[in-house]
């Protein structure tokens, strides 16, 4: 299973741009002994890229037990991190200090997901 994008995915990731901040959504399942590696990585994350790159954690937590799910959907952490927009998530990505880094996510996951999503327009 993927858990990092690739040039492609960023192109398409690029070429769908809406424009404005874009959160990324980030369903994640650890391999065994994963948890510790991620959180390396999310705390340089954290400390470093997000601040370098105008990044924030909007929520990071735990799954629980699933309400509506397939077997096989349920996730061990979900994490929403929002971006002033995709171009700056892009230069982060490609950053060489973040390459270096970015591996501990790589060896921690077993299976991810992530998403870009948009904000809603304002309901009248």
């Amino acid at each position: 299973m993927a858990v990092d994008p690739r040039g492609a995915d960023l192109k398409r990731y690029l070429a769908d741009d809406p424009g404005g901040p874009v959160t990324m959504l980030n369903l994640l399942r650890f391999r065994e002994g994963g948890r510790e590696l991620y959180a390396r990585y999310a705390a340089a994350l954290e400390e470093t890229f997000l601040p370098r790159y105008g990044g924030e954690v909007l929520y990071a937590g735990d799954g629980a037990t699933p309400l509506v799910a397939e077997d096989g959907q349920a996730w061990d952490a979900v994490a929403l991190v929002r971006y002033p927009s995709r171009e700056e998530f892009s230069r982060m990505v490609a950053d060489e200090d973040y390459q270096k880094v970015t591996q501990w996510r790589t060896d921690a996951l077993e299976e991810a997901v992530l998403q870009a999503t948009a904000e809603w327009p304002a309901r009248a």
